[in-house]
């Protein structure tokens, strides 16, 4: 079996899978902090599929596009951290 085979039937169709359960997971989130954590599982998800998908396809100018989409994903996740952070010191009422 070539590589680019292995990739269409057995390792998209997984990370697929993994998508659908941390998407559920996103909506079923009891608290704020969960569904953050959801929602950056899915990006680094989508990351690994158009990464996956570049190396079954030998189109290399998809890394860059997963490696600028990881550069957002941490972006992101830094700023809803620093807002949880935040928000949870003004609850208390420090500053």
């Amino acid at each position: 079996m070539s590589l680019p085979t292995f990739v269409v039937l057995v390792i998209l169709p997984v990370l697929s899978l993994a998508l659908l359960l941390t998407f559920a997971r996103l909506l079923l989130g009891p608290s704020l902090p969960d569904r953050v954590i959801a929602l950056d599982m899915t990006a680094t998800l989508s990351i690994a599929v158009v990464a996956v998908y570049a190396l079954a396809t030998g189109q290399p100018a998809l890394l860059d596009v997963a490696i600028v989409l990881a550069l957002l994903v941490f972006l992101g996740t830094v700023g809803f951290a620093y807002y949880i952070e935040r928000r949870g010191k003004l609850e208390v009422g420090e500053q």
